[in-house]
């Protein structure tokens, strides 16, 4: 992977760590998530004359990224509903550079070198110990949503690295895919929050504008780079996102910071630092 697709899939991890941290803010944090898809679709559809329509065999998988990340935004708000930021997003995102990487090789047959499977191993260790110190606070069910997130963001990481590859039009599947994507979660949004829709999106409408932004160029930045690099690769760099999240969780809500989780985090540094020396 070049220098400046590295910048870029790092400044998507920036940008993923924001609005999940948007997800914390006081407030109904449904209406927030389907605010931010819908700003998503919204972008979108004003793209969509812009760019090729992607190719019939990637329409497979577009749907099936649209289920999958349904199931992951419900697990995710479920995991925040009582997790801290600085260790539901660690969990929920420390496995799934190994995984991706295993579902690589079997889907895509991509293959790492020794060095590169290193670094991946290091980054993952290094995630998944930022959430270590929070766990004994944390619900059995705060886990588990958390372990189950993190398996849907494998699930639609490969999802999306296969289906962009077979679309033809990069462009055309990240504007399609955010086009449907928006819809379910809004759908399912207004029906569960009819009663009081409008008085949670005088607090939700704000913050879900900026987060859909923010995932709109965070995602699209992610797939586009998956036909350009292993997915291996963008994975394990995207997922330097969870530094980041424990930043914010610690800074602005005021969650603990230890020795673990500095420690931690310059473990994934370095990972990450290795991953660009690997070949």
């Amino acid at each position: 992977m070049d220098s400046t697709l590295a910048l870029l899939v790092l400044f998507a991890a920036l940008l993923h760590a924001s609005w999940n941290a948007l997800l914390k803010v006081p407030g109904d944090a449904l209406t927030r998530l389907a605010v931010i898809n819908l700003t998503g679709a919204g972008v979108a559809a004003v793209l969509l004359p812009w760019v090729a329509p992607p190719a019939a065999a990637s329409w497979p998988f577009i749907a099936a990224s649209v289920v999958t990340h349904l199931l992951y935004y419900l697990c995710l708000i479920r995991a925040y509903r009582e997790g801290d930021l600085s260790l539901v997003y660690p969990l929920a995102r420390g496995a799934a550079p190994l995984l991706v990487a295993l579902g690589a090789w079997v889907l895509a047959g991509e293959s790492l070198s020794p060095a590169g499977v290193l670094a991946v191993l290091v980054i993952s260790a290094g995630i998944l110990a930022l959430a270590a110190s929070g766990w004994r606070r944390a619900s059995a069910s705060t886990l588990g949503f958390a372990f189950a997130t993190g398996l849907t963001i494998v699930a639609y990481t490969l999802i999306d690295g296969l289906g962009a590859r077979r679309a033809g039009s990069v462009e055309g599947y990240i504007v399609w895919l955010f086009a449907i994507d928006g819809l379910p979660l809004t759908v399912a949004a207004y029906y569960l929050r009819r009663h009081t829709l409008a008085q949670t999106l005088r607090t939700s409408w704000a913050p879900g504008l900026i987060g859909g932004l923010c995932s709109v160029v965070a995602y699209g930045l992610v797939v586009w780079a998956m036909t350009r690099a292993p997915m291996t690769y963008v994975s394990a760099l995207r997922e330097t996102s969870v530094v980041l999240a424990a930043l914010i969780g610690t800074r602005v809500f005021r969650e603990p910071l230890g020795a673990l989780r500095v420690s931690a985090a310059v473990v994934v540094a370095v990972g990450v630092a290795a991953l660009q020396l690997a070949r």
